[in-house]
């Protein structure tokens, strides 16, 4: 069924229909679920006629157990519960279920929780009403026009990858393009636009929907590979937010960030048009779409990589435990060498992720990385020395440093590494979470690797020490996209990760985000000047442009006002969110 709108007064009405007839947006606050001015059962009849799908209207994934507890439906949901796949195909659902809920000005929290025993009523939450399912550009142009006739807050969501809850809000209209699964290989492709000499060797195009297992399938069915997302399920988008916010990869050290490896973009504007953003046409465009945010210029309905010759692949991994961590020496040393050695191995290509965790008393040092396009000859000729280091602190230890799980393999190829062990995985997802996030520039892990060292090991709930800048990262011109120019300075990404249980009262969220705030500004003092992802990272408050965007936010905003002059498109701490209220509900 339809929602519903209240009914609205002559007067009102005479000027939402100037308003709607004239594309034009007069009122200084976007109009939410709820209000007078939300459209009317037949607006949305008159809409659902236009495009190719039933309107979808959302609801918290739980919900299914509030209906019936013993039902197959809610079976599905705490089968599914953890699933990012599963996730990614509820419209309702967000990757981190925190949100999903609402939380009031006064504390009181609306949610839809998965533990029905704590007898709190499901509720919207966050999660948008009503929306389109689109699954072609012709539905985008729909839902975006109608979004823009009524002054709708619009929410852009794919599969819900985002710790910031900028793909769905409260009283939002969504825009659901995760079905827009159409995947192209082209043996040869010339952008839209260039010169008949300009051309690429099985060049990709995805659409919106595409994730990146789908993204890797296709390409090494082509006997070809490039730099995406790498998580359980291969279930983040890899043609959204991922990229436009700059898309690192374990293979990024050797391949450079997602944005640097897009050849073209396909855009619906907010006045609806279609068109397409690459080097020759609205380059503009293409440079701010490369890094410059997701969610903001437009609806990205399609995209087309670059790809690499499929290579073999060498894969390093152990874990190191250290007992009584306040006093072992063993343990901050691995952690010092890795640190010292990060520019070394990610220059000669090396990408991956290690992260340093207190378990108990102990802290336990994983390390994961990748090597494509190599031996192990090869890969020993680099790693080798470090692992060489880390064997003899554990020989001289007296126990109380141990190496576990060992070992470097080679594959044939990355998709014959990837394949097993992710296609079917599942975790990351389902949770209460919240990430804190810095890059630290080469200089700081060559010069200061010990504050860095003791910073990580001191970090109450661990770090993830991710090795996806430098090398080719490094190599780049900063100003050659709209990412922020810290990436290309950077040696390492580091994240921090708090989270809470549901039922969680808004005064325990507020001790969990005070705690990641307080570890964030450790990371930060190590490089006051450095940035964060845009896509991985904590709010930033007052400092988001220079943190987020750094020198290019200038030029971002204005390329923004020249495609999307209603400002359509607006996320939490993305590019014109300034001029925005806190909930980005009204105008300043």
């Amino acid at each position: 069924m339809l929602l519903k709108a209240t009914p609205i007064t002559l007067a009102f009405g005479v000027l939402h229909a100037v308003r709607a007839a004239s594309g034009q947006n007069t009122t200084s606050c976007r109009c939410l679920y709820g209000q007078s001015c939300w459209p009317s059962q037949d607006d949305f009849a008159q809409l659902a006629s236009q495009v190719s799908q039933p309107l979808v209207t959302p609801s918290p994934p739980a919900k299914p157990c509030y209906v019936d507890s013993q039902s197959a439906d809610c079976a599905a949901v705490h089968n599914g519960w953890l699933d990012g796949n599963w996730r990614a195909d509820q419209p309702g659902a967000m990757e981190a279920s925190n949100f999903e809920t609402y939380i009031f000005p006064n504390g009181t929290i609306e949610a839809c929780y998965l533990n029905t025993t704590l007898g709190v009523p499901c509720g919207q939450g966050s999660v948008s009403p009503i929306g389109v399912d689109a699954r072609t550009i012709e539905d985008v142009q729909a839902a975006v026009k109608f979004a823009a006739d009524h002054n709708l807050r619009l929410a852009v969501k794919n599969t819900g990858h985002d710790y910031f809850g900028r793909s769905n809000g409260r009283g939002t209209f969504m825009l659901w393009t995760h079905n827009m699964k159409n995947t192209t290989v082209h043996p040869t492709f010339r952008p839209a636009g260039a010169p008949d000499n300009v051309t690429y060797e099985y060049a990709l195009t995805i659409g919106a929907g595409v994730q990146w297992l789908g993204t890797y399938e296709a390409a090494n069915a082509a006997g070809r590979m490039l730099p995406g997302g790498i998580g359980p399920g291969g279930s983040v988008g890899a043609a959204g937010g991922w990229l436009q916010g700059g898309g690192h990869s374990a293979l990024s050290p050797s391949y450079g960030l997602g944005v640097d490896n897009v050849l073209e973009f396909t855009v619906v504007t907010s006045s609806g048009e279609n068109i397409t953003a690459n080097a020759y046409q609205n380059s503009d465009l293409f440079w701010a779409l490369r890094g410059g945010g997701g969610g903001t210029y437009g609806v990205a309905t399609s995209v087309t990589y670059r790809t690499q010759p499929s290579a073999p692949l060498v894969v390093f991994t152990f874990t190191s435990v250290a007992s009584d961590a306040q006093s072992n020496p063993a343990i901050r040393q691995a952690v010092s060498g890795l640190v010292q050695n990060t520019s070394t191995l990610t220059d000669a290509g090396w990408g991956g992720y290690t992260t340093v965790t207190p378990v108990n008393g102990s802290i336990v040092h994983w390390v994961n990385l990748v090597l494509p396009n190599a031996t192990i000859a090869q890969a020993n000729a680099t790693i080798g020395p470090y692992f060489s280091f880390i064997q003899e602190l554990a020989a001289g230890s007296g126990g109380s440093f141990v190496v576990q799980n060992a070992s470097m393999e080679a594959y044939p190829s990355f998709f014959a590494w990837y394949e097993p062990t992710f296609a079917n995985a599942q975790g990351e997802v389902g949770a209460n979470n919240l990430i804190g996030s810095w890059l630290l520039p080469r200089d700081v892990l060559e010069n200061d690797f010990e504050d860095v060292t003791d910073t990580l090991l001191g970090m109450p709930n661990g770090a993830q020490y991710l090795m996806v800048a430098g090398g080719a990262v490094s190599a780049v011109d900063p100003d050659s996209v709209g990412l922020n120019p810290a990436w290309r300075k950077a040696g390492v990404h580091v994240t921090l990760i708090g989270t809470w249980p549901e039922g969680a009262t808004a005064a325990e969220i507020d001790e969990v985000q005070a705690a990641v705030n307080a570890s964030n500004a450790q990371l930060r003092a190590l490089a006051p000047d450095s940035g964060a992802y845009f896509n991985e990272a904590s709010l930033q408050g007052a400092n988001f442009k220079q943190a987020f965007f750094g020198s290019h936010y200038n030029q971002l905003k204005s390329i923004k006002a020249t495609y999307d002059p209603l400002d359509l498109f607006v996320v939490t701490e993305g590019v014109g969110s300034d001029d925005w209220d806190a909930q980005l509900n009204c105008r300043l």
